[in-house]
């Protein structure tokens, strides 16, 4: 009974991982299916251009068959599908030698259910722009960790391995990042 219930459970993450490593692209649909919204999400709060964001989620899916077999299934896939995310991410900043303009996927997430009063949005708008402007301010290397913990609720651990940096790293790059943004964000609107 077991052995049926196990043979109809979706396939595991490193099982699947596997399979995209020998070929099977079926395999590799399955993945984009479950993952496509998160690395899109985690690329635009990089602060990829909204018009860029889909091809870079296509293309860390397109790499990986080929990075397939540096997966450790010790680690969380979740981490080490974002670490390659970011490894694409820097491919592109190096190869098209553009700054960021705007992280405008998580300025667009919902705020709220109900109908926002006038004066209740226009606050907000400021206080979202102001907060995109300080995190564009940031360095690609500390907003990748900021995104990454803050936003992504991945570990210091966890993130350290997607980056390929060590722990102390990270966490140093956080406390730069949080002492950046505390002073961006005090400093006079413009």
């Amino acid at each position: 009974m077991r052995t049926v219930a196990n043979a109809m459970s979706p396939p595991g993450d490193a099982d699947l991982l596997s399979k995209i490593a020998v070929g099977e692209l079926d395999a590799l649909g399955v993945v984009f299916d479950r993952y496509e919204r998160i690395v899109k999400r985690f690329i635009g709060r990089l602060g990829v251009p909204p018009a860029d964001v889909d091809d870079l989620v296509q293309l860390t899916f397109l790499d990986l068959p080929a990075a397939a077999a540096r997966f450790d299934p010790h680690w969380p896939f979740k981490s080490w599908l974002l670490g390659l995310a970011a490894v694409v991410v820097r491919r592109y900043r190096r190869s098209t030698r553009r700054n960021v303009a705007r992280l405008t996927a998580w300025a667009s997430e919902p705020w709220r259910r109900t109908a926002p009063r006038p004066d209740d949005d226009f606050e907000r708008r400021e206080a979202a722009k102001r907060a995109l402007f300080a995190l564009q301010r940031l360095s690609h290397k500390k907003r990748e960790v900021f995104v990454m913990l803050v936003f992504e609720g991945l570990s210091g651990t966890d993130a350290a391995r997607a980056l390929d940096i060590p722990v102390a790293t990270v966490w140093t790059r956080m406390h730069h990042a949080r002492r950046d943004l505390r002073r961006f964000l005090a400093e006079p609107a413009q």
